[in-house]
């Protein structure tokens, strides 16, 4: 007969580690979403200028994510910043978005044909009204696919914050392991969180497409 140690006590705790990631995951797109909007618009229209941002972003689309969080959070003490480690993860995972959204934005803007950039010109429309009433509107389309595998992949990533001492999901269902030692039981649940978790973001994601469709 089936038995375990398992109980409505290490479900919460389970849940409230979901909670911290669900957290993590917000505010880390919040900051990578507006700065990569920010720079990728920058890699669009100005792409030699900007060049030296993209070596910038370059690093840190190639230097994996926990070397990242090590480093800061090694930083944050050299210097003495007085930030959480909640904080910590906010900032890498942020930057971290930011810079693989930098190269969503940026494709996304150069998708706009050209020819309908001078139709909008030659209607009397300014640069920056261009820019907001036609480029961004298609541009949007373009890029929220990519963007919304990046929320997913982000999601997933802040389960690496367990290693400067957040506890989220998988340092939560890690500490319920190492009490009742039983993994697969736990470490079940906890991917079906995961699961349940991308699950909503997608769908939400394919509800918001299908009303764009519907719109069009």
């Amino acid at each position: 007969m089936f038995s375990t140690d398992f109980s409505s006590n290490d479900l919460m705790f389970l849940l409230n580690g979901a909670w911290v990631t669900m957290q993590l995951t917000f505010w880390s797109i919040i900051l990578g979403s507006l700065a990569g909007l920010f720079f990728g618009l920058l890699r669009a229209l100005l792409p030699r200028a900007s060049q030296p941002l993209a070596w910038v972003l370059d690093v840190f689309r190639s230097v994996p994510l926990l070397i990242q969080f090590v480093l800061f959070n090694s930083l944050k003490s050299i210097i003495g910043l007085n930030i959480s480690a909640f904080s910590v993860g906010c900032i890498v995972l942020g930057v971290y978005a930011a810079a693989y959204f930098t190269e969503i934005v940026r494709a996304g803007v150069l998708a706009v044909p050209f020819t309908v950039r001078r139709a909008s010109r030659s209607l009397g429309l300014s640069f920056l009204q261009d820019l907001r009433w036609i480029v961004l509107p298609m541009a949007t389309r373009v890029a929220f696919p990519g963007w919304l595998n990046l929320v997913l992949g982000v999601m997933k990533d802040t389960a690496l914050v367990m290693w400067i001492g957040i506890v989220e999901l998988l340092r939560a269902s890690q500490t319920i392991v190492t009490r009742i030692q039983e993994p697969l039981l736990v470490l079940c649940i906890a991917g079906l969180i995961y699961y349940v978790m991308s699950l909503v973001v997608a769908r939400l994601g394919a509800r918001l497409e299908r009303r764009w469709q519907e719109n069009d």
